[in-house]
């Protein structure tokens, strides 16, 4: 009979198979904690130029991913535009007694919820397919899909089938609402986080922009092509972008959630520089990430959708949902239907759609100019708040300009539309750029996308509401309310601002594990720039010293 195996060789057969001794794991959970340190550190030093540097890369798949936002605002444009063309309005509309044709405000409510209702099916299937395939796969089915239904839009005979591909195309875009931010925030450091998500943002304009140009460019057509190619050159986004994706490499992140550390390594590579001129070392930043990941496990047990109401996370996905939420109550909506409500106004359609386009211009403009401030050393609370409050007052002046004589309906009209470009600045220089760096940030790294996905969802509920309340003010065979419509959207604006003061807190320069201690220790909203927190004196569990066995090659 053979002899048993010695102590000595079973220890060392252990090893071979990945078990680790208590000393082992403690040893190698010190040198994590080294590591994560250092490259915490390292992280919080680096200028804006410096990580530009390190993550070209990471910049360029970032805005690659993050132009799929480009096909949702250009066709959230197309459905509020459409409503003042004449040609649009002829094949789906029904005539009015004076002879012109308009598509009912129930119909306007049904198309514009429509996409939203898609999208929030769409978000609930990003919570639970993103984590567990990966952000690219995700991306690149849900573009093979939207290829399909664009079809649905191109031949819709009536308003019906219109309606039907705004709640199919939802699907995918509700997607991406997400998913682009997400990645965003997990591909690059702390000083471009702020720039990445906010690009999102610009996305959006952009998708407007060139879909306002497009119907501009039809009011000359008289026949059913000039609401049909509109809807045809969406077909000119998901080819190049699925190529796009799938060359682009995984968020690290995510594959260090998975257990997956030698992929994370290699994904971090593809995302920086091979020419760096810095310290930067990848084995660190993969520390720091097993690091912040053992400590949101400490904290948050679970990552489920029932955890994001749990302890701590209820504080933090209650601020992420009401600050998308404030995207909708401060006026966006209102903002949304501009050629439509400056028709209503006294404008005629050319001049309403030159408007337009200004406005979407400004959109993009502002991204750039949110950009600037936050450069500046302006906080993303201090941002949001002082455009709130910008808003706020626009929003009464113009409600006060429908006082304006019937004689004068012209220059009100005039200072209306002149008035709605100052608001689309000042909204795109606070509330609708840094929105989206401060979901991305406040959330944790485990329940980041079922955060932004319930917060999102929350926005396109209130958007739900808002989008039935918005045409019937403004339809004149409903509501008429005109200018008026101000005075409503001031009102809501103002309990954004007192939202705001005593609930969000200011993310700008914190790693994502500062972030998770701040919200553990429940440190007031208006102190969190000015705490001070240790993050490395936090215990963490040490299996996580399995997961992570010094540098990896």
């Amino acid at each position: 009979m053979a002899s048993p195996p010695s102590p000595d060789v079973i220890e060392h057969h252990a090893k071979e198979e990945g078990a680790f001794s208590a000393q082992d794991r403690s040893d190698t959970l010190d040198d994590l904690i080294a590591n994560a340190k250092a490259a915490t550190e390292k992280e919080q030093k680096m200028s804006l130029w410096q990580g530009i540097k390190l993550y070209p890369k990471a910049v360029a798949w970032s805005v690659l991913i993050s132009t799929c936002i480009v096909m949702e605002g250009y066709d959230i444009c197309l459905v509020g535009n459409f409503y003042g063309f004449p040609q649009w309005n002829r094949k789906y509309g029904e005539q009015l007694p004076d002879g012109t044709y308009q598509v009912p405000a129930r119909w306007q409510s049904a198309l514009n919820n429509g996409a939203v209702v898609g999208e929030i099916i769409g978000l609930m299937i990003n919570g639970w397919a993103s984590e567990r395939f990966g952000y690219r796969y995700t991306i690149m089915a849900c573009l093979i899909c939207l290829t399909g239904f664009i079809a649905i839009f191109f031949t819709a005979q009536n308003v019906q089938a219109l309606l039907a591909a705004e709640i199919l195309c939802g699907v995918p875009w509700g997607v991406f609402q997400t998913l682009t931010i997400t990645y965003a925030s997990e591909v690059c450091p702390v000083a471009l986080r702020n720039y990445l998500t906010c690009y999102v943002n610009f996305c959006w304009g952009l998708g407007q922009l060139i879909g306002i140009g497009v119907i501009k460019s039809m009011l000359t057509r008289e026949d059913e092509w000039a609401y049909r190619i509109p809807y045809g050159l969406q077909w000119m986004w998901p080819v190049p972008l699925f190529l796009g994706v799938l060359f682009a490499p995984e968020s690290p992140w995510w594959l260090v959630r998975k257990g997956r550390i030698e992929d994370a390594k290699k994904s971090l590579l593809r995302l920086t520089s091979l020419n760096r001129e810095t310290d930067f070392n990848a084995d660190e930043t993969i520390a720091m990430m097993v690091h912040t990941t053992a400590l949101e496990k400490k904290i948050t047990s679970g990552a489920t959708y029932w955890d994001c109401f749990k302890g701590t996370d209820l504080r933090r996905t209650e601020i992420v949902c009401m600050v998308w939420a404030i995207q909708n109550l401060s006026g966006n909506s209102f903002s949304n239907y501009s050629t439509y409500f400056l028709q209503q106004a006294g404008l005629n359609e050319q001049d309403s759609y030159s408007f337009a386009m200004g406005q979407y211009a400004m959109n993009m403009v502002g991204v750039f100019g949110a950009w600037g401030l936050m450069s500046l050393g302006l906080g993303r609370r201090t941002l949001y708040l002082l455009g709130l409050c910008g808003l706020f007052t626009m929003l009464l002046i113009m409600g006060f300009l429908g006082l304006v004589p019937e004689s004068q309906r012209e220059k009100g009209a005039i200072a209306t539309g002149s008035l709605m470009l100052a608001w689309a600045m000042f909204y795109q220089l606070s509330v609708g750029t840094v929105c989206y760096s401060l979901v991305s940030e406040i959330s944790t790294r485990r329940l980041q996308i079922k955060t932004v996905v319930l917060g999102r969802n929350l926005y396109n509920i209130v958007g739900i509401i808002t989008g039935v309340l918005t045409p019937y003010m403004l339809n004149p065979g409903a509501w008429d309310w005109s200018n008026f419509a101000g005075f409503f959207w001031a009102g809501l604006c103002f309990l954004c601002i007192i939202y705001t003061y005593f609930r969000v807190p200011e993310p700008r320069g914190r790693s994502f594990a500062e972030l998770d201690i701040l919200f553990e220790k429940g440190v007031s909203a208006r102190k969190f720039e000015s705490t001070k927190v240790e993050v490395f004196e936090e215990e963490v569990d040490k299996s996580v010293a399995v997961g992570y066995r010094g540098p990896i090659h």
